[in-house]
């Protein structure tokens, strides 16, 4: 049975444009995924569908009404089985590789995507949320997050890479102990005097292997310690 991805975004365009190339197209072409795609400014009512209101007690920007998004999740959820639902919001969990792989785990995602100075916070508490940040910044919108965790998820299903070794051995990935992937190289042997390691080109696969995994290891402590503290 397919992974099935619902997206409440006031930008489908958006969405769909990342979701029709590379992986994640490959992935729903392949019956791995569907995505479904719904504007909740759809649910608003008046004349110009308005999706936010001045914030009470004052201050800047606009925030999202919660009647649209209530009546877009009481429209979307009973359209197939029980759902994990996903805020994105910069006061999430920070997400991980960790993270994709307990995502992956689920049949289906139902994931919201915030837009202005934030939502009304009856929208966080009025539904069991997975509060989900892909980072200490802050953008315009929870498209680009929601995008990057389907993209994250869906590389890991099952048969979408073609070759299953491929997401096992990324970075952040149990096989490197969570540490950084190390360094690669393909044809020629040697490139403006840069030469790969003959350890590379030895066919020595317990010798490949072993300095794949001391090259990791250095990597990652060089550039990402705080890895090899967790």
């Amino acid at each position: 049975m397919a992974m099935r991805f619902d997206i409440l975004t006031l930008f489908p365009g958006l969405c769909r444009a990342v979701l029709s190339e590379s992986i994640p197209a490959i992935a729903e072409r392949q019956g791995a995924v569907e995505y479904h795609l719904h504007n909740f400014r759809d649910f608003a009512k008046g004349v110009h569908q308005s999706v936010d209101d001045r914030p009470f007690g004052g201050g800047p920007g606009m925030v999202l009404k919660p009647e649209p998004v209530f009546d877009c999740l009481r429209h979307v959820l009973p359209q197939a089985g029980q759902a994990h639902m996903v805020l994105l919001t910069p006061q999430g969990r920070r997400f991980t590789q960790r993270v994709a792989h307990e995502l992956a785990g689920k049949p289906r995602i139902v994931m919201l995507c915030g837009r202005y100075e934030g939502f009304d916070e009856r929208i966080r508490i009025g539904w069991p949320w997975d509060e989900i940040s892909v980072g200490d910044y802050v953008l315009s919108g929870g498209e680009l997050p929601a995008l990057t965790i389907v993209d994250a998820v869906v590389r890991l299903l099952p048969g979408v890479l073609g070759d299953e070794g491929s997401a096992a051995q990324d970075s952040f990935s149990e096989a490197l102990q969570g540490g950084l992937e190390y360094p690669q190289y393909t044809r020629p042997a040697e490139y403006e005097g840069m030469k790969v390691p003959q350890v590379l080109q030895s066919g020595h696969h317990g010798e490949i292997e072993k300095w794949r995994q001391e090259q990791s290891r250095l990597r990652t402590q060089k550039r990402r310690p705080d890895l090899q503290q967790q």
